[in-house]
């Protein structure tokens, strides 16, 4: 079977988050089931840069009013070889600043084209004349980026490949204004409630839900929670109505990529055998941030994007609480302006006990997790989370919100034998404190701490089921 996967990025070629950990190993785990399977990205600098085997440039001619001509650049990744095509139009991927957004923090004012071009490349490489010498029998298109592929297709009035569509957060719509309409090429009567409208504007991922031929969602809990008024971020009517259509299929983590018994991020590799040798990345994460060398305190981490989503603010209040004593907390990653700027006083008052790092670091991250006693994860709403199943990978187990993926990936200590971490039900840092408490007095217990941490480890995460399940969606729409 011949698959087209569509996003915005993929790892190890361009990354901002959980989104590119899903998209780059997921096609080649296909792979190695006997999918002929391929990837499709924008070219982004970064991407053309790590593209390896670069072979020569299809002219695809101007696919999208005013835009000009676009090339289709192919390769393949560098770390699995899967076959990769890049959408080479430099005025809108080669800039400073993000994927989405500039110098400033702002959503690019073009994105409505930046990733439009993606979708309409995406469905150009489905149509009877593939540019490329190769045509999908299905093309998979993950979240909003990528939302107009499904679309494009489906208003092609030609006999076209089957459509799945991915949600990877439903929080983001890919919502512009009604006008932009006419410059993505968008008839006028695909502006309906029953097409890409919504509430007055069109959505990139209405495109993608109300077009494709299936849905999918990245964890089964979550699959539930977006067809609820108060997880379906306005799309919950739409869902409910392809609820026959829409499964929940649980992401996996590469397990070359996380793998601490031989993470060159690592300055002591271990697994499940010889977890005392976690104790040496602690005093070297500890030394390497500033915190006092104590091989005692209870060193918890957070890594990931500080917003309300991810219960930024619940650590915050938190903080104190976690503070008491000799016990230390980490925290990488960047997101709204006041957050970074509570945490960066709060470590000033804390420098041996808070460490505090802006931006995000991928080696930083990976001596975080082999680091750190507890992983904390306090989302309000987690469509998946994969750094809480990196924790597990990596012995440390995670305090989690029971939401969407968390619920479906952590199972609490409590339940003795089977436990591999810790959760808490209302988003309400006083719960947070609580689980977090219970979780140090757990700490303490050498002998039962260290079979939790052996249950994290041994727990089966890899890419091997879900592409199986995949496969078997795909082969119920192309037999």
């Amino acid at each position: 079977m011949r698959v087209l996967h569509v996003a915005s990025e993929a790892y190890p070629l361009v990354k901002t988050g959980g989104l590119a950990d899903v998209a780059g190993p997921l096609p080649a785990a296909q792979v190695r089931l006997g999918v002929d399977a391929r990837l499709l990205l924008p070219g982004y600098p970064d991407a053309l840069r790590r593209l390896e085997g670069v072979g020569e440039p299809v002219d695809l001619g101007e696919l999208l009013p005013g835009l000009g001509p676009t090339r289709l650049i192919q390769g393949r990744m560098p770390d699995t070889g899967l076959p990769v095509w890049l959408v080479d139009h430099s005025a809108l991927y080669d800039r400073p600043g993000g994927l989405y957004l500039d110098l400033q923090g702002d959503e690019w004012p073009d994105n409505h084209l930046r990733f439009g071009l993606l979708g309409r490349v995406g469905a150009r490489m489905a149509g009877a004349d593939a540019p490329a010498g190769w045509r999908p029998e299905l093309v998979h298109a993950h979240d909003w980026h990528a939302g107009l592929a499904p679309a494009y297709l489906a208003l092609g009035g030609t006999p076209r490949p089957a459509t799945v569509f991915s949600v990877h957060n439903i929080a983001f719509s890919g919502k512009f204004a009604r006008a932009t309409a006419a410059e993505l090429g968008i008839p006028p009567s695909a502006l309906v409630p029953e097409g890409l409208e919504f509430y007055g504007d069109l959505s990139f991922l209405k495109a993608g839900l109300y077009y494709a031929d299936r849905l999918t969602t990245v964890s089964p809990t979550y699959t539930v929670e977006i067809q609820t008024p108060a997880g379906g971020m306005g799309f919950d009517v739409l869902l409910r109505h392809r609820a026959d259509e829409l499964v929940g299929i649980l992401n996996g983590i590469d397990e070359q990529v996380w793998d601490p018994s031989r993470d060159p991020s690592l300055s002591a590799p271990y697994d499940a055998d010889s977890l005392d040798r976690k104790a040496g990345n602690k005093t070297a994460l500890q030394r390497e941030l500033g915190l006092a060398e104590d091989p005692k305190a209870f060193l918890s981490a957070f890594i990931g994007r500080l917003t309300l989503q991810k219960g930024i603010d619940l650590l915050l209040e938190a903080l104190p609480g976690m503070l008491a004593g000799r016990d230390q907390v980490v925290v990488l990653g960047s997101g709204e302006r006041l957050f970074q700027e509570e945490l960066k006083e709060v470590a000033t008052h804390h420098p041996d006990r808070l460490a505090v790092r802006i931006g995000y670091d991928e080696p930083l991250a990976h001596r975080i997790q082999a680091g750190a006693d507890l992983f904390l994860m306090p989302s309000r709403f987690e469509p998946c989370g994969l750094t809480q199943m990196y924790a597990l990978r990596y012995g440390t187990p995670p305090l989690v919100r029971r939401t969407g993926g968390l619920a479906d990936t952590v199972v609490d200590a409590a339940l003795r034998g089977q436990g591999t971490g810790f959760l808490f039900d209302e988003p309400d840092p006083a719960a947070l404190l609580e689980t977090f408490q219970r979780a140090r007095r757990r700490f303490r217990d050498r002998k039962s701490w260290r079979a939790l941490q052996r249950r994290c480890m041994v727990r089966p995460s890899g890419w091997g089921r879900a592409a199986a399940q995949y496969l078997d969606l795909y082969q119920k729409l192309v037999p």
